[in-house]
C-alpha cells in the first residue's frame, strides 16, 4: 500500500470521528436544551397552580372570617333580641293585671294602642317575608349556577 493512501485513509478516519463526535455533542446539547424547557415549563406550571391555589385559599379565609363576624353580630342580636323579648313578656303580663283593675276608657285605649301596635308588627313581618323570599332565591340562583363537579 502506498503511504499516501494510507494517510489519507487515517486523515478521513480522523475526521469522520471528529464529525462522530462534533454530531454527537451538538445532539446532547438540543436534549439538554430540551429538557431544560421542559423543566422551565413545569416551573412555571407549578409556580402558576402555588399562585391559583394561594389566592383560592385567601379568598377560602376570608369567605370564613367573614362569615365568622356575621355569626357573632348575629348572636349579639340574638342575645339584644332575647332580653327585648323577656322585657316586653314582663311588660304585657303586668299591663294583664292592670287592664283586669282598669277603667272602661283606659281598656279601649290599651286596645287602639294594641292594635296600631300589631299593624306595625304585620308589616314589619310582610317585609321581612319579602326579603326572606328573595335570599330564597338569591341561594337557588348560586346553587344552580355553582360548577358541579359530579360525574354523569
Amino acid at each position: 500500500m502506498n503511504l499516501s493512501l494510507i494517510t489519507h485513509l487515517v486523515s478521513a478516519i480522523v475526521a469522520a470521528a471528529g464529525v462522530w463526535i462534533f454530531q454527537d455533542a451538538r445532539w446532547e446539547a438540543d436534549v439538554a436544551d430540551m429538557r431544560f424547557a421542559a423543566a422551565d415549563n413545569q416551573l412555571q406550571a407549578v409556580t402558576k397552580a402555588r399562585a391559583t391555589e394561594r389566592a383560592v385559599n385567601k379568598t377560602y379565609q376570608e369567605a370564613l372570617n367573614a362569615a365568622r363576624t356575621r355569626e357573632a353580630l348575629l348572636r349579639t342580636e340574638l342575645d339584644h333580641l332575647h332580653r327585648v323579648s323577656d322585657g316586653l313578656r314582663d311588660q304585657s303580663a303586668e299591663a294583664v293585671r292592670r287592664l283586669a283593675e282598669a277603667p272602661p276608657a283606659a281598656v279601649l285605649e290599651y286596645a287602639t294602642a294594641l292594635g296600631a301596635v300589631f299593624n306595625d308588627c304585620r308589616a314589619a313581618y310582610a317585609g321581612m317575608v319579602e326579603k326572606a323570599d328573595g335570599h330564597a332565591g338569591d341561594v337557588a340562583t348560586l346553587r344552580n349556577a355553582w360548577p358541579s363537579t359530579s360525574q354523569k
